[in-house]
């Protein structure tokens, strides 16, 4: 049976990380990153292999050629294997927003910056860029400005092999997001928030979501932070849990958010896409307040049906559409 592009080249990343990881002694992400490397300059990049590891290696890449695969079976296929990876060793900070999330984000992006010729983006939890470069791939008729900030290196250094793969130019960051960012103010702020408690106390007060006591919650420290990189007027996509609003802050963050920022839309996401009720998630859209730029009538608020109902989630979108045509008002300051 005839493999697929994405399969094709899945085997390629997976054999020659297999090699590359027996051989120095790496971890299985790090060998995927490693194998982006050398496919995309073309030539192995590594020292201390065997000449039989070598050959391998060099009959595994003469049998690809990157030109003969789109941007989406590229990332496709490198980002299964940055999954395989994650499944071997799993940390709580390796994770990676599923495709069809993607997607409905950059749908969202689209909608919102309908218009616009060129924008700027920041994912101030990058992680390995799959969503930022699902955005890029689904937006490409745009010129778009696009930055990354993770604290792990692996995550960044796979992110940044996977951009090069895709000859997307994604400036990239590796600091602690809450951190000072040294990003000018951008159009558009997209992040799968990191849910949990933020370590760093004498950090967190540096934030008016500072928790009264105890941690402070970092998925409400990363809303803020990303209010404050937005330029007034910029729109701002979350993936949030379904509990944002229940916990004990949620009250402070409620007030900030009705101080700093117009809620334009939440659409609670399928509750078939995730394995458990507790994990499901909202996007939950944004805009930071500017003179002149006018909060929507009425919110959007949207229960997606499961992705698998093609009839009920062509409804859905329709109402979507409709209220994206009313609503949206395109800010050019």
């Amino acid at each position: 049976m005839t493999k697929s592009p994405v399969e094709t080249l899945f085997t390629a990343f997976n054999e020659s990380a297999l090699i590359l990881q027996n051989s120095l002694s790496v971890t299985y992400l790090e060998a995927i990153a490693m194998t982006g490397e050398n496919l995309f300059r073309g030539r192995i990049t590594q020292n201390g292999l065997s000449e039989l590891d070598e050959k391998r290696l060099n009959k595994i890449y003469r049998n690809i050629n990157l030109d003969a695969f789109s941007r989406e079976q590229i990332r496709k296929s490198y980002q299964l294997a940055i999954l395989k990876g994650m499944k071997e060793n799993v940390q709580t900070n390796h994770q990676m927003t599923p495709d069809t999330i993607g997607l409905l984000m950059s749908y969202f992006i689209a909608k919102f910056t309908e218009g616009r010729d060129a924008f700027s983006i920041l994912d101030p939890a990058v992680g390995t860029g799959n969503l930022l470069t699902t955005i890029l791939n689904q937006l490409e008729q745009k010129k778009i400005t696009a930055y990354g900030v993770d604290i792990d290196d692996v995550l960044i250094r796979l992110a940044y092999t996977g951009a090069n793969l895709l000859h997307h130019e994604i400036e990239l960051f590796t600091q602690d997001a809450l951190s000072h960012l040294f990003i000018d103010p951008v159009d558009v702020v997209v992040c799968d928030l990191p849910v949990g408690y933020y370590p760093n106390d004498a950090g967190a007060a540096q934030y008016k979501l500072e928790a009264d006591e105890g941690h402070s919650y970092a998925h409400h420290l990363f809303i803020e932070q990303s209010l404050r990189t937005a330029r007034p007027g910029g729109y701002l996509f979350f993936l949030i849990p379904n509990h944002l609003f229940e916990s004990k802050e949620a009250p402070k963050l409620h007030q900030f958010l009705k101080e700093e920022a117009d809620i334009q839309a939440v659409l609670q996401l399928p509750l078939s896409a995730f394995k458990h009720e507790q994990a499901a998630k909202s996007i939950f859209v944004i805009r930071k307040k500017a003179d002149g730029v006018k909060a929507p009538e009425q919110v959007l608020l949207a229960s997606l049906p499961s992705f698998s109902n093609q009839q009920a989630l062509r409804q859905v979108m329709a109402k979507i559409d409709a209220w994206c045509k009313e609503n949206i008002q395109i800010n050019e300051k």
